[in-house]
């Protein structure tokens, strides 16, 4: 990884949600039209980006056919072309863009979520506090981000089980850089998702010294021959292991 990683990471990240606004304000479509015409343009954009400016590196992209020599590769970008594709199509700005790299032996390296709204990158991360320790304390309800559609239940029962605030937004992006802010104390995420989902959004997270890991408290891996990794947890180190054991007491209780 190199500064100039990082740097490409977020001029690539930023430049396709600049794409995609302009897409969104001159076109006439709307609904699963809109959402496919900005999943393609963005995809477009960053292939061609990637093969000028990374001619070496593989990529794994959730618009693109997956190829498996990434799988021998040392170098892998991660991408979401468009993350919270209902929002984009819905005229709001809780919807990102995604570019990580992966790199063998090193795991992520680099990587920039990007929205309407602002970039944040492994480069410029750092972390919000917005009274955490008042939230530890009790003094205030828990903050969790959560799926405006899609809510899985397991957040159901930790909103339950730790009396918390949901914090309903888009884009996986967007409810990690929420948690970066400090304004939500934490994401989890338990119903399905890929590599591309979380790549970018972790590696901001991890650069902003923030605990990642799957809802178990096992490690989150990249460039598996299977890119299905569906559920995360986002939260500061000091609400780690509080958030892992409610997490573990209503998955107990499903069971």
């Amino acid at each position: 990884m190199t500064t100039d990683d990082t740097a490409l990471a977020g001029e690539l990240a930023r430049s396709a949600v600049a794409l995609l606004q302009e897409l969104r304000a001159g076109s006439p479509l709307e609904g699963t039209a809109l959402k496919d015409a900005g999943d393609a343009a963005s995809e477009r954009f960053l292939a061609e980006r990637f093969r000028s400016a990374r001619p070496g590196d593989a990529v794994l992209s959730e618009e693109a056919v997956d190829d498996p020599a990434r799988l021998t590769a040392d170098r892998v970008w991660i991408v979401d072309p468009l993350d919270g594709t209902r929002e984009f199509s819905e005229g709001r700005d809780d919807w990102a863009v995604h570019v990580a790299l992966w790199e063998r032996g090193l795991g992520l390296t680099a990587g920039a979520v990007a929205t309407p709204t602002g970039t944040r990158t492994t480069g410029d991360a750092a972390p919000g506090d917005a009274g955490l320790a008042e939230a530890l304390d009790g003094l205030r309800r828990l903050r969790l981000a959560v799926s405006r559609s899609r809510p899985p239940a397991l957040v159901g029962g930790l909103l339950n089980l730790l009396r918390a605030e949901a914090v309903p937004m888009g884009s996986a992006g967007v409810k990690t850089l929420a948690v970066v802010s400090g304004a939500a104390d934490a994401y989890v995420h338990a119903g399905g998702q890929y590599e591309w989902d979380s790549a970018a959004p972790v590696a901001v997270a991890r650069a902003a010294g923030l605990h990642t890991s799957r809802i178990d408290g096992s490690p989150l891996e990249y460039n598996r021959a299977d890119p299905l990794l569906p559920d995360l947890v986002v939260c500061p180190p000091a609400l780690a292991d509080r958030l892992l054991g409610a997490i573990a007491t209503v998955l107990e209780g499903e069971a």
